[in-house]
């Protein structure tokens, strides 16, 4: 994979946790369209409004499903709880 230093450590920690590796793709796919919705920013450098704006994109914007909001949630909140 051609991951930055950053997503390379979130993988490496999902990993560790043995997360699946569905869950790995998924929650990277959510990770890295955050980090590109909020103009290539680093996560620590964003807030709890950052990702509901986010999230409220996805919902508002994008039309998406509970479920994929839902999905998209739990990635976020594994890379604040567990990477940031």
């Amino acid at each position: 994979m051609n991951n930055s230093p950053f997503l390379q450590h979130i993988i490496e920690t999902m990993r560790e946790k043995r997360y699946a590796k569905r869950t790995i793709e998924a929650y990277l796919y959510w990770i890295k369209f955050y980090i590109n919705f909020h103009n290539k920013q680093h996560p620590a450098q964003l807030n709890d409004s950052d990702v509901e704006a986010f999230l409220n994109f996805l919902v508002n914007k994008r039309k998406v499903a509970a479920q994929t909001q839902a999905g998209a949630l739990n990635a976020l909140s594994f890379l604040y709880k567990a990477i940031i």
